[in-house]
């Protein structure tokens, strides 16, 4: 066994430290860059956008059934390998055209990052033995927290320092960065794997079942209302209530923060505690924060309900993904892929959603709409339960 294999815990966790980084530095400014760099109108900036998320769903689909097969490294290197290079090619060119060729045939494949480098982790942790995957999994996502913290701060001094060609250079390293930390990680072997007591795994020979279907569609509301919600804070803040745009800046940080420690807790969960009704809550929480935020009048109220959010976005991320592994074992990539693919379609529901809804009804109504997509995201879960439940008595 490779010393990899032994000590997998320390590469994983800097490549999702680099990982975060990298994603968060040119996440906010990737908008930017095509509307001011490449002087594209709002309407192409939205398609080049909406064609980098469709390849993301594409190419993390196929790594993630190639992972299954076979599972490597060698996904993961091309998730981190091909936008270093897509990266690297924005600094030449601001023609639409290759903008999205560039997009669709090298960014797209970094959304599959994510999902790889959560499977390597799944694989190698569960080889380490005894409570290695549940532990580990909850200090990989504070860790890529952490990097969301980090991330925006660093993206906008290399922006004010040297332009987009310097922040699109960074970006590129930090996505090499990655790949190198995947070499340290070692050989990957595939390792027995467990299901949960309250997840009710899937058979023999994958494929998404009634009961991941629901829990997908579960958390697709929840990361639509997650999205759609930091669409419709900016403009609830500023607009509604009359504060400067620093405030906002201030919130998304306190709830950034939070959700590290609020990852780390989850640790200390029993290792047989039930992740459903856990991850329930945590949704349940989002709903109570878009409430909070929409009777608010004042900085305090709004400080205290991102505190509650920073809670239930980091529960309901740091159980979730291990809690999608647990229900197909035998899929670890299928099924990582699968939970981040509902973070891409909320993504792709959300903006529309959030601004269609604010100019309709107002900002207030728009957060309460949010509230209620979270409401429906942890209904699904406790449906996609009782299904199980069902099935079990049938077998039995």
């Amino acid at each position: 066994m490779t010393d990899g294999s032994r000590r997998p815990l320390p590469p994983l966790l800097l490549s999702v430290l680099v990982l975060g980084i990298a994603d968060s530095m040119i996440g906010p400014y990737l908008v930017l860059f095509g509307a001011n760099e490449a002087d594209l109108s709002p309407l192409r900036v939205g398609v080049f956008l909406s064609l980098i998320s469709a390849s993301g769903l594409v190419v993390s689909t196929w790594l993630g059934r190639r992972y299954d097969r076979a599972p490597s490294r060698w996904p993961a290197l091309v998730a981190v390998l091909a936008p270093a290079a897509g990266y690297l090619t924005l600094t030449t060119t601001t023609s639409y055209p290759l903008l999205l060729i560039v997009g669709v045939g090298l960014l797209g494949a970094g959304m599959a990052a994510f999902p790889q480098l959560f499977s390597l982790a799944r694989t190698h942790l569960d080889r380490a033995g005894g409570a290695a995957a549940d532990r580990g999994t909850p200090a990989l996502r504070s860790v890529w927290s952490l990097a969301w913290a980090l991330g925006p701060v660093a993206g906008a001094a290399l922006l004010a320092a040297g332009g987009y060609d310097r922040l699109m250079q960074a970006t590129a390293l930090a996505f090499v960065l990655v790949a190198v930390s995947l070499v340290l990680l070692g050989a990957t072997r595939g390792a027995e794997r467990h299901v949960a007591p309250d997840a009710g795994g899937e058979p023999a020979g994958w494929r998404p079942g009634r009961t991941m279907l629901l829990v997908a569609a579960g958390f697709t509301l929840f990361h639509t209302a997650m999205l759609a919600g930091s669409v419709v804070l900016p403009l609830f803040v500023t607009r509604t209530l009359g504060r400067p745009e620093g405030d906002v800046g201030l919130l998304f940080s306190v709830c950034a923060f939070v959700e590290i420690p609020a990852a780390l807790a989850t640790m200390l969960l029993p290792r047989r505690s039930p992740k459903r009704i856990v991850i329930v809550s945590a949704m349940a929480l989002l709903a109570l924060f878009f409430v909070l935020t929409a009777v608010s009048t004042g900085m305090p109220l709004l400080i205290a309900a991102q505190v509650v959010r920073g809670i239930a976005l980091s529960v309901a991320g740091a159980l979730g993904i291990t809690y999608v592994q647990d229900l197909a074992p035998e899929a670890t990539g299928r099924a990582t892929t699968l939970f981040a693919n509902t973070l891409t379609a909320g993504s792709l529901i959300s903006g529309v959603l959030a601004g269609a809804t604010a100019q309709a009804l107002g900002e207030r109504p728009a957060l309460l709409v949010c509230g209620a997509l979270a409401l429906g995201g942890g209904a699904l879960l406790v449906a996609a339960r009782r299904r199980t439940g069902v099935a079990t008595a049938s077998r039995g």
